[in-house]
């Protein structure tokens, strides 16, 4: 019975370390040319699929900033709240075939994630293939 006890412990212990290790939760994003904390970002699941939302904006002056070079669903909307990361898919440690938003300029990029380490988080935007583009590491809120 003691032995039963504890494989069921050491299971749902085993369970919620792996949760930790994942990429769902809240990451500050770090501008990879200034190196300058900009946000932090909620990255969640949805019908199977991972997306990212602006929860906070560090700079007061930017918080009401509308992304004025958006298209389509995302034209003109707050940047605060607004859904930068799309459909990202899991594919082994990697999550890919989604989409990143700039809100800086409107544009849409190729998106892969990677979970670096337990609290850092490799975000690629790219057009085409994955050498055209820019890395950013984004670091988990505790």
């Amino acid at each position: 019975m003691k032995k039963s006890i504890t494989l069921v412990l050491l299971f749902v212990s085993t369970l919620f370390y792996a949760q930790g290790q994942g990429v769902i939760g809240k990451w500050k994003t770090i501008d990879d040319q200034s190196g300058e904390e900009k946000s932090v970002v909620e990255i969640y699941e949805k019908s199977g699929k991972i997306y990212g939302r602006v929860l906070e904006i560090f700079d007061a002056s930017h918080r009401k900033d509308r992304c004025i070079d958006c298209e389509g669903e995302d034209a003109n909307k707050p940047v605060l709240g607004l859904t930068v990361i799309k459909g990202l898919k899991k594919d082994g440690d990697e999550y890919n075939s989604g989409k990143i938003l700039d809100p800086k300029n409107g544009k849409i990029y190729k998106c892969f994630i990677t979970l670096e380490s337990k609290d850092k988080l490799k975000v690629r935007g790219y057009i085409g293939f994955a050498l055209l583009g820019r890395t950013q590491y984004w670091y988990r809120v505790k």
